[in-house]
């Protein structure tokens, strides 16, 4: 599987539970989509996913990537209802770095 340098310091970063690693490989004005919300910009980004690591302990195994169209299957395993679950994470890369990024099931 060929996946672009940030997405690798993104999993890398989850599975590590860095949030501050993690919200480096976006931009300053991204976004994020999970969950039915929306969080804009790298401190809402990392105050999202350091939330988030606390309370699923959540980590990463790709599965598949399209790199046509950016979207990278992952398993998902943490302390969340229905773990281990497979998420599809749809991705917007501008200058090596994660303008936009969507998580659906």
């Amino acid at each position: 599987m060929n996946l672009p340098k940030v997405i690798i310091d993104l999993i890398e970063a989850q599975n590590n539970f860095d949030s501050v690693a993690y919200s480096n490989c976006f931009t300053e004005n991204a976004e994020v989509f999970d969950e039915g919300k929306t969080h804009n910009g790298k401190v809402e980004i990392e105050n999202w996913i350091d939330k988030a690591n606390k309370e699923y302990n959540a980590v990463m195994k790709p599965l598949d990537y399209n790199e046509k169209e950016n979207i990278l299957s992952a398993e998902a395993s943490g302390t969340f209802p229905g773990s281990p679950i497979v998420l599809k994470y749809h991705f917007q890369l501008s200058d090596g770095y994660i303008q936009s990024l969507k998580i659906t099931g």
